[in-house]
């Protein structure tokens, strides 16, 4: 039944066929890389197989339109079976053999051979009703239309060119085939100008969907048959002596060579314009993803900035409680480092307690009510992060929710992308429903408290942060009590007294500006550690969505190229193939 399309090949070089055949090899690796359906990868591998296969007219139309009787009549033996219900239940070849045989060799394929001429050259196929009850049908006739190298297109004179017919030849014209119109039952219209305005309907409308004025005959399939089977005086009313002139003489060996060769172009043709447009709808898809993960980076950016900036503001309320215990500090000292309060400072310990109760005073509480809130502010910021995250990933799926799992359409492509971006937006709702504002607080707390104790070299065991501030705090209190000893002296000098309020100040100054120093460090790098923390937890989640975009972004863009590669090279040897003469 397999005969090399060389046998076609009358003068043309034979490397247009060789070139065929690699361009084709080369675009079955594109399809593959772009994850093109097992059924498209089908269509294009059984096109390919049908280079060296006879040349294959393929006759379709809705049932009743008269198929089986036209093929009959243009065969000239009534070989089919004709009805007025669906009789062609599959699909039925019809090839030259030396006695009339019928064979089933497989579920909805039959064979039937008969020793004809015509068949000689050229194998005919019958499908079934494209608008048959039976869709099983339908999908049949659509699958085998991309095998053919030329389609014969049926439609019945008293129903022309309804709009299921329209709908299916539109189907037929995307496969770039050769189509030729068929207007059967011409023997119903009784009138000449019935016919022609029929024929002017038919081939007008078939024009918009071929985009070319099409091949049209307007036939009597039933007289055809009765003319060659005795009846000769209803030959041309038949008007089929047009046709078969049409398919004797247009159809010579390199018309059927160049049709052969066209075939399985357009179906690569049709295949590449299909995954390219796919291609360009899942990057567009893409753009609007990076899109969305670009907004997530800048809202993220603008939340460190925003917490910067406010932290410093909130630090430097803290930082006052400080300033103002060392203003306390240097008024301490101007009214207990004097002449008149000498006996004062002979009690160490009642100096030190003094400077506890009027310097030291309530800052430690003050500072761990502000450090509290800062807390409170930085929690409540976070949460508020992963909830703009979660509204943001939330919005963005209602817009694409008919792609989302759940879709029997969708693709790999689809499913993956929605998969992860699924898993994307359950672990920011996860995060925002379980998050727990008070561990969160008492986790900072506790980071804090150690870090302020560390700095002043305390236990930070069961110290609150105000106990750890005091004990950084009172450290500056050591020369006051030094001073004792300058107070017995300031019996015997008078200048020495103001020398040591200078020189507590001083000290002062230092020690409570080096505590600012330590306690804003160690609280400024808790915080940043904290807010990279949050940063990081939403750049996690969302990290798999991400590298899964970006690489299919590269993948697809990769993709397009060759597509649109192979788009060119098709039509530049399609272009060689119609300058067959």
């Amino acid at each position: 039944m397999m005969v090399p399309v060389n046998r076609l090949l009358s003068g043309p070089p034979e490397h247009l066929l060789q070139d065929e055949r690699r361009l084709l090899g080369d675009i079955r690796v594109a399809l593959a890389s772009c994850s093109a359906t097992p059924d498209d990868q089908g269509v294009l591998r059984a096109s390919i197989e049908q280079l060296d296969a006879f040349f294959l007219l393929v006759v379709v139309g809705e049932f009743n339109s008269g198929k089986s009787a036209f093929i009959n009549a243009l065969l000239g033996q009534k070989l089919l079976e004709e009805g007025v219900t669906p009789t062609t239940t599959g699909i039925v070849v019809v090839r030259h053999g030396d006695a009339v045989e019928r064979a089933e060799p497989e579920p909805h394929l039959s064979v039937v051979s008969a020793p004809i001429d015509l068949l000689r050259e050229l194998h005919i196929v019958d499908t079934p009703g494209t608008n048959a009850i039976m869709r099983e049908h339908e999908r049949i006739t659509a699958e085998f239309v991309p095998r053919s190298d030329m389609v014969l297109f049926v439609t019945s004179s008293d129903r022309p060119f309804t709009e299921t017919e329209r709908a299916f030849l539109q189907r037929i014209a995307d496969w770039g085939k050769k189509v030729v119109i068929i207007v059967n039952k011409a023997d119903l219209l009784d009138r000449p100008e019935d016919a022609a305005s029929v024929q002017a309907f038919v081939g007008e409308h078939a024009a918009l969907v071929l985009n070319l004025a099409p091949d049209l005959f307007c036939v009597s399939a039933r007289l055809a048959l009765r003319a060659k089977l005795g009846e000769p005086a209803l030959w041309e009313r038949s008007g089929f002596e047009a046709l078969e002139a049409y398919i004797h003489d247009s159809l010579d060996d390199t018309r059927r060579l160049q049709l052969k060769l066209l075939n399985p172009l357009g179906v690569a043709r049709h295949l590449t314009g299909r995954y390219l447009s796919l291609a360009d709808e899942r990057l567009d898809l893409l753009k609007q993803d990076i899109a969305l993960l670009d907004d997530v980076d800048r809202q993220q950016e603008m939340y460190r900035q925003d917490m910067t900036r406010d932290f410093s503001v909130r630090m430097g309320d803290i930082e006052k409680t400080v300033i103002d215990m060392e203003r306390r500090g240097h008024e301490f000292f101007d009214e207990i480092l004097r002449l008149g309060r000498v006996f004062d400072l002979l009690g160490k310990g009642r100096v030190q307690q003094q400077f506890e109760r009027d310097v030291v005073a309530d800052a430690p509480a003050e500072i761990e009510r502000k450090v509290s809130g800062l807390i409170d502010w930085l929690v409540a910021a976070d949460l508020r992060q992963w909830q703009a995250v979660t509204t943001h990933l939330a919005e963005r799926r209602r817009q694409y929710k008919e792609r989302l799992v759940g879709d029997e359409s969708a693709s790999g492509f689809e499913y993956d992308r929605a998969r992860l971006f699924d898993a994307v937006s359950r672990e920011a709702q996860q995060v925002v429903e379980g998050y727990d504002r008070q561990r969160e607080a008492q986790a900072l707390a506790d980071g804090a408290r150690n870090a302020v104790a560390a700095t002043a070299a305390v236990g930070a065991g069961a110290v609150g942060l105000g106990a750890a501030v005091a004990a950084l705090a009172t450290t500056a209190a050591g020369d006051v009590t030094g001073l004792t000893m300058a107070g017995l002296m300031a019996v015997v000098g008078l200048f020495i007294i103001p020398a040591k309020r200078r020189s507590a100040k001083a000290d002062l100054r230092r020690k409570v500006t080096e505590m600012r120093e330590k306690l804003a460090g160690a609280l400024r790098g808790q915080f940043e550690r904290e807010i990279q923390r949050g940063l990081t937890r939403t750049g996690d989640a969302i990290a798999p969505y991400s590298r899964f975009v970006r690489a299919e972004q590269q993948k697809l863009g990769h993709d397009r190229e060759n597509l649109a590669a192979a788009a060119a090279d098709l039509a530049r040897l399609e272009a060689r193939v119609r300058q067959l003469r």
